[in-house]
Order: structure tokens, then C-alpha cells, then sequence
């Protein structure tokens, strides 16, 4: 546990520490009267039940769409299924603010939907509950289906045998089984879209504001610190309660399980029921996560003469208005180098402290766990603004340093490396371990020979979800980032606050560039994770 604390007391607790401070804090004097002067203000009050609605509304809304689709990539084996998991994973990956540009082009004015049927879906709830859904879909499909697909299926079998029903062996085998794995994933889910920023700011325009556009507001438009700070605190007390909630009720329904190989358990549809859901499923993935990236990619060649490169060819000269120091097509090299970077500091983080947590060792180790996943629910400008007051002085001076921007990154990789590893590391059956040990081996040797085997997969998959957000983290990065080594996120935000139509479709082909990386740096991962994991078990 040693690093893994030393890791986030330096990089997260005391860049956000001091944001409080100085926010609460004038001429030596505490000001927390502000708190109640604050929060009894009408338009924060407003504020706080919009973030808390919309997120449980955006969280249910996508389990619902994404349970199925989590089922159908761990159970069923069909044509395309890796190109199609890559495909689904890359809305997660892109930058939050390309997400709501997305969907602006989709469902705002002059959009597909508007060209079409004069439907207009922007600055409505629903727009951004859709949007929510659209890059959360990923996280329940891989944390759920990850386990999913590793389920003896001969379990629910024998119920079956001893005269369950195939609902009642489902509800009574294999949910409880997956239930760490939904609550993980279901926790993830909310605390994104109850910090959602980008989404909000641009779908919900002026009607709608969440905590995190709030303080966004405060800080940088207003630069009152002050009630930036009582925000972010609350924040900061929710989501603690809510990381407590979680993991008392997820220790409560741990169970020993037995995995096996995915190709195992994967088989082709069969019946018409099977069949009506992989279709189902399919529809749903075309309209909501294939629509919104065609219409991106449609933009992009999309100029005011007709279909063409004009933009893409735009990215290699430089900026005329020296905005950017260096030719826009630069910045991919630039998300590459901090997203490796950044994925190999989260896995290595992310794996002691997953480690840890399976020694299950009270209350100590529990907070631990609620530590880890802060990041996910703390304001990401907080962080990011406060790394510029902090780390700037000896011996932690690294505002000139490019190691900076892959610490923040991983600082948001870390909780999907320890929730991905954590159910399988849990689920291990502590007697293989207690038998390698009888026959002699050392610790190191026993969790070598008995644990990597079945958590590499799932470490794979952790690899993956670190490096694609890393590449497409845009809240504490538009901080830090230097004008000289700008990243891709960082690059399309920057295009799009610029008026004019070349700006807009550089914005365009570069976010279309964003996902063809992502996608096959997906499609890759997902073949070097088959070839790994076949004939392990």
C-alpha cells in the first residue's frame, strides 16, 4: 500500500488540499461560515439536485442499454465481435468536449436529425442523458463482460438441472457472481456523469449546470476561489459517501468463483430468443455509438466546396495565429508518448494496490479502496489547477517538466486498473494459494503461478481502459499542458473556442484521427489478449 498512498498523497490530496486552502482561508483566518452562505443560495441548490438526478437518471439509463450488450460480447462468439468491442470502446476514449460536439452535430441545430425530421434535442435533459450513455456504454460492457465471459456457465447449468428456471438460476448463480463487477461498474458510471463537464457545458448551454461546470465557473470565469472551494469540499463529502455505500455493500456479496477461459464460454447464438437479442443489441450500438462517430467523421471531409482533405491537409502547416507551436498534426505523437507513459504508471499503481486490497484487511484497507477511486469523482480543473500552485517548487518543482501531464492522466487510470483486477484477484479461491504454498512455493512464486494466470486478462483490459483515458483526458490536462507539446484533447477544444469553418473542421479531422488511433490501439490490444490468454487455463 506504500506507493500507491505516497502516489495520491502527492498528486491528488495535496494539489486539492491546497485549492481548498486558498479558497477558505484569508489572512490566516478560516472562512467556513461561507459554507452556509454558499449552499443556501438558489441557484447552487439548483445546481446540486440537477448533478445528483441526472446522474442517477444517466447511470440507470445506461446499465439498462449496456447489461445486454455486456452479456452478448461475454456469452456470444460471432464474426467481427473484436473489431465491434474495439468499436465500442471508442467513445470512452475521446475527449469529453468531442462528445458533446457530437452530439450537437447530431441532435442541435443544422444537425442530422434537424436536416432530417426538424428535431432538436440540445439543451434539453435528454441530449445529455444520451450523451452520458454514449461514453459510459464501454465501461459496463468491459468491466461486466470482462468477468462475464470468465463465469463457469455450468453453474447456472446445475441449477438448471435441479429444476431452476433460467431466470431463477440466472438471479440466484449468476448475478450474485457478477454483482462486485456491476457495482463497480455502476459506481464508475455515476461518478463520471455526476462530474460531467464538457457534456453539460455544451448540450445543456445555459439551462443546465452540474457541480463540475459550476466550479469551472467560479474558478476561471470568476476566480471566486472561495465558492469554488465549498463546491469542491462538497463534492468531495458525496462522493466519500458514496465510495463508503459501495464498498460495504460489494464486501457483503464476495464470493470465491470459478473462472474459466472466455473461449470457453462464448458460443454462437442459438434459438430465436438468442438471436432477437444479439440483433437487438447490434441496433442499439449502430444508433447510438456508430451514428454520432460517422456523423464526426462525415464533418470532417466536409467543406464548403464539397467532400475533400482540405482539413486533414490543414493540420500539417502551422498555426497562422501562433496559437499552437508546433504543426496540429504533432499533437498525436504528443497523446501517444503521455498516454504510454501514463498507462504503464497506472498499471503499476493500480497493481499494488489491487494486490492489498485482497488481503481484506478491516477498516484500514477499506478506505484505502475509497481513496483510489476519488480521482473519478473529484473536479478535474481542481486537480489540474492545482498542480500549477503546488508542483512548483523544489524538490517537486515540475511545471516545466512533461512527466507532468501523464502523472495527472494517471491519476484517472488508476481506479479502472484496480476495479478491472480487484473482482478476479477476489475471486480467486484462497485454497490454490494455500496449496502452492504447502508444496513449497514462495509468495512471490504462488501469486506468479496462481494469480497472474487469471488476472492477466483482466489486466489487459485494464491496460487498455488506462491508456484510452489517458489519451483522451481533457479536464486537468488543458491546465498543465505545454503551449510546445499540446495533446490531442487539448488541440480539438482549443479549435472549436475559435470561430470559422477551417477551425471547425481541423477540429473535425483531428478528433477523427483521435478515434482511428483509439480504435486500433484497441483492435491490437484485443489480439494480443486472445493470443495470451488461449490455452492458459
Amino acid at each position: 500500500m506504500a506507493v500507491p498512498v505516497a502516489f495520491f498523497a502527492l498528486f491528488f490530496a495535496w494539489p486539492v488540499v491546497s485549492i481548498v486552502e486558498r479558497g477558505l482561508r484569508v489572512d490566516e483566518v478560516w472562512q467556513f461560515g461561507r459554507f452556509g452562505e454558499t449552499l443556501s443560495r438558489p441557484e447552487i441548490l439548483d445546481v446540486l439536485w440537477f448533478t445528483l438526478w441526472q446522474a442517477l437518471a444517466s447511470t440507470g439509463l445506461t446499465l439498462l442499454i449496456a447489461l445486454p450488450g455486456a452479456y452478448v460480447f461475454a456469452r456470444f462468439e460471432f464474426r467481427g465481435k473484436v473489431l465491434l468491442r474495439a468499436v465500442v470502446t471508442v467513445p470512452f476514449v475521446m475527449p469529453t468536449v468531442m462528445v458533446g460536439t457530437a452530439f450537437l452535430a447530431l441532435v442541435g441545430r443544422g444537425g442530422l436529425l434537424d436536416e432530417l425530421w426538424g428535431v432538436r434535442l440540445d439543451t434539453t435533459v435528454w441530449a445529455i442523458l444520451i450523451a452520458h450513455v454514449f461514453f459510459n456504454y464501454a465501461v459496463v460492457v468491459r468491466t461486466v463482460g470482462g468477468l462475464w465471459a470468465q463465469l463457469d456457465p455450468r453453474q447456472e447449468e446445475a441449477a438448471r438441472v435441479l429444476g431452476a428456471s433460467r431466470w431463477r438460476a440466472w438471479r440466484t448463480v449468476t448475478l450474485p457472481a457478477l454483482a462486485p463487477s456491476v457495482a463497480a461498474a455502476t459506481l464508475m458510471v455515476f461518478l463520471f456523469t455526476a462530474s460531467s463537464f464538457a457534456v453539460v457545458q455544451i448540450l445543456g448551454g445555459s439551462t443546465y449546470s452540474t457541480l463540475e461546470t459550476e466550479i469551472y465557473r467560479q474558478t476561471v470565469v470568476r476566480f471566486d476561489l472561495t465558492t469554488a472551494a465549498v463546491l469542491t469540499m462538497v463534492q468531495f463529502v458525496a462522493v466519500g459517501v458514496v465510495l463508503a455505500v459501495h464498498a460495504r455493500t460489494v464486501r457483503r456479496r464476495e464470493t470465491a468463483l470459478r473462472l474459466v477461459a472466455p473461449e470457453e464460454t462464448a458460443r454462437r447464438p442459438r434459438g430465436i430468443g438468442q438471436w432477437t437479442l444479439f440483433a437487438t443489441v447490434l441496433l442499439s450500438v449502430v444508433l447510438l455509438i456508430v451514428l454520432p462517430l460517422g456523423v464526426l467523421v462525415e464533418r470532417s471531409f466536409a467543406t464548403s466546396h464539397g467532400y475533400g482533405l482540405d482539413y486533414y491537409r490543414a493540420l500539417q502547416t502551422p498555426d497562422p495565429s501562433g496559437t499552437f507551436l508546433v504543426p496540429l498534426l504533432d499533437t498525436i505523437g504528443n497523446s501517444l508518448r503521455y498516454a504510454v507513459v501514463a498507462t504503464l504508471i497506472a498499471l503499476v499503481i493500480g497493481g499494488l494496490a489491487a494486490a492489498a486490497l485482497t488481503r481484506r484487511a478491516g477498516r484500514l484497507v477499506r478506505g484505502f479502496d475509497a481513496l483510489l477511486m476519488l480521482p473519478l469523482g473529484v473536479s478535474a480543473v481542481t486537480v489540474g489547477f492545482g498542480f500549477l500552485i503546488t508542483l512548483d517548487e523544489p524538490p517537486f518543482d515540475l511545471r516545466a517538466s512533461w512527466i507532468l501531464v501523464p502523472l495527472a492522466q494517471a491519476l484517472v487510470g488508476v481506479p479502472f486498473v484496480v476495479r478491472m483486477m480487484l473482482p478476479v484477484l477476489r475471486a480467486v479461491d484462497e485454497r490454490l494459494r494455500e496449496a502452492a504454498a504447502v508444496l513449497g512455493a514462495s509468495p512471490w512464486r504462488a501469486w506468479r503461478e496462481v494469480d497472474l494466470p487469471l488476472v492477466r486478462r483482466a489486466l489487459l483490459i485494464a491496460a487498455g481502459f488506462a491508456f484510452a483515458v489517458s489519451l483522451g483526458e481533457f479536464g486537468a490536462t488543458v491546465f498543465i499542458a505545454r503551449p510546445d507539446s499540446p495533446t490531442l484533447p487539448v488541440a480539438v477544444a482549443r479549435l472549436l473556442g475559435r470561430p470559422g469553418e477551417l477551425n471547425y473542421g481541423q477540429a473535425m479531422a483531428l478528433s477523427t484521427i483521435l478515434m482511428v488511433v483509439c480504435a486500433v490501439s484497441l483492435l491490437l490490444l484485443e489480439r494480443l489478449r486472445t493470443e495470451r490468454t488461449s490455452g492458459e487455463f
